[in-house]
C-alpha cells in the first residue's frame, strides 16, 4: 500500500488489500521501452500499485513473455494495434488510441501512464495521463538528416506534438533530451526522471564458460537502426584483431535492415543472456548519433565493463569522467580506443570501476521514486484535461 497515494478524488478509498492505484501502462517489445516497462511495473507492484501492460507493436517473444508473467500481480493486455511510428497511416494510430482508451476504461484506471505520447493526440481518456517521451521521430530527423521532416514523417511528429500539449504531465529520461524535445516541439521541457535498470550480479547472471579468457568488446541494441549507428562499429571492426561482438535484431518492423561485414552478430539475445555476455566484463562500445538515455549502456556499466562511446549529450550527461569518448562516425577512433583499453589490464579495470560507481545512481529504484513523485503531482493536481473525471 503507498499512503501517499490516495485515490483520485470521487472514488473511496481501497479496501484492505486491493491496489491504492489501478495504473494502465503501455508499452512495446520493439526496444529499450520493454525493459523499461517491465522494471517499473516490476517495482510498482511491489509497492503496492495495480498494474496493467498493454502491449502495442509486434507480439513480444517467448522469452519476453515469461519474464512478464514472472512479475507477481501484473495483467498483462497484448493489443496488437499499431506503433505511431510503424503506422502506415493516421488511421491506425488512431485504432490503436481508441483502443487503449477503452480498455484503460473496462481496467478501471486511475492514471495512465503511456509510452507512445502520440495516442494523447487523439482521444481523451477515462483519467489522467503520464507520458515519457523515450524519442521521437523529430528528434531524431534532427540528429541524423540536415533540412525538413519528410512528409511521411511530418504527420507523426505533428502527433507526438499535439500528444506532448495535452498530457497531464511529461517526463524524459535525461535532461540533454528533455531539451531536444522541448527545443524542437517549442514546449517546456519535461520532467527529468532517468532511466533505471537492476545489475546484472543483483539478478544472479554469471558468465559463459571462457567469456572473460580474453578481452572482447560487446554492444548491443536495434542494430537496425540508424540512430544506434553500428556501420560505425563495424568499421572499427574491420581495423581490430579483437573481437566485436553484437547482440540485437538486424531487421526492424519498419523494414530498416543492417547487414554487418565485420561485426559478429549474435542475433536478439534474451535479456538474460546479454546479461550473461556482460558478467565477461568486455569493452562495451556504443557509437550511436541519436540516443534520449541507453539501457544497454547502463547494463554494461552496472556489470562493470569499461565503456567506449559516442561524443553526443545524452552520454556526455551520463558518464562524462566514467568513459571515453569518441566523434560517433570515428571507425579509427573507436578500434584505437577500444585496443588500447584491451590491451592495458589497469586502465580497463579503472574504467570498469568508474562505470559501476556511475551506474549505482541509475536504480530501478530510483526511477521508480522520481515516476511515483509524478503521479502524485498529477493526482494531487486539479483536472485541466476535458474527459477528466472530478
Amino acid at each position: 500500500m503507498l499512503p501517499s497515494l490516495t485515490a483520485p478524488a470521487g472514488r473511496p478509498l481501497p479496501y484492505r488489500g486491493a491496489p491504492a492505484l489501478n495504473l494502465f501502462m503501455t508499452v512495446d517489445a520493439v526496444g529499450g521501452i520493454w525493459q523499461y516497462g517491465l522494471d517499473l511495473a516490476e517495482e510498482l507492484t511491489r509497492q503496492g500499485v495495480g498494474v496493467t501492460l498493454a502491449v502495442l507493436g509486434p507480439e513480444p517473444s517467448q522469452d519476453q513473455l515469461r519474464a512478464a508473467r514472472a512479475i507477481r500481480g501484473l495483467a498483462l493486455c497484448p493489443l496488437g494495434a499499431s506503433l505511431d511510428w510503424t503506422a502506415l497511416t493516421r488511421r491506425e494510430v488512431e485504432a490503436a488510441a481508441a483502443l487503449v482508451a477503452r480498455e484503460a476504461e473496462r481496467a478501471g484506471a486511475d492514471l495512465i501512464h503511456l509510452n507512445s505520447p502520440a495516442l494523447a493526440a487523439i482521444t481523451d481518456f477515462c483519467a489522467p495521463v503520464v507520458a515519457v517521451a523515450h524519442s521521437c521521430v523529430a528528434t531524431w530527423w534532427a540528429a541524423m538528416r540536415p533540412g525538413p521532416l519528410p512528409p511521411d514523417l511530418a504527420w507523426r511528429a505533428s502527433l507526438v506534438a499535439e500528444g506532448y500539449r495535452r498530457v497531464d504531465t511529461l517526463l524524459s529520461p535525461t535532461r540533454a533530451f528533455a531539451e531536444a524535445t522541448a527545443a524542437t516541439y517549442g514546449i517546456a521541457p519535461p520532467r527529468v526522471v532517468p532511466n533505471g535498470r537492476r545489475s546484472a550480479a543483483s539478478r544472479g547472471q554469471r558468465s559463459p564458460a571462457g567469456a572473460a579468457a580474453s578481452p572482447f568488446a560487446f554492444t548491443a541494441g536495434r542494430l537496425w537502426d540508424e540512430g544506434k549507428n553500428a556501420r560505425t562499429l563495424d568499421r572499427a571492426a574491420a581495423r581490430m584483431q579483437l573481437p566485436l561482438l553484437a547482440a540485437g535484431d538486424l531487421k526492424g518492423p519498419n523494414a530498416a535492415q543492417f547487414s554487418p561485414g565485420h561485426l559478429r552478430p549474435l542475433g536478439r539475445l534474451s535479456d538474460q543472456d546479454v546479461a550473461r555476455w556482460l558478467a565477461g566484463a568486455p569493452i562495451y562500445a556504443s557509437a550511436a548519433r541519436y540516443e534520449p538515455f541507453g539501457l544497454g549502456v547502463l547494463e554494461a556499466a552496472s556489470a562493470g565493463c569499461a565503456l567506449v562511446l559516442s561524443d553526443i549529450p545524452t552520454f556526455r550527461e551520463l558518464w562524462d569522467e566514467a568513459a571515453i569518448f569518441i566523434a560517433p562516425d570515428d571507425d579509427a577512433g573507436f578500434a584505437h580506443a577500444i585496443e588500447m583499453v584491451a590491451g592495458d589490464p589497469v586502465i580497463r579495470a579503472r574504467l570498469g570501476t568508474e562505470a559501476r560507481s556511475r551506474a549505482a545512481a541509475y536504480t530501478v529504484e530510483a526511477m521508480t521514486a522520481g515516476v511515483l513523485d509524478a503521479y502524485r503531482a498529477v493526482l494531487e493536481a486539479p483536472p485541466l484535461r476535458a474527459g477528466v473525471p472530478v
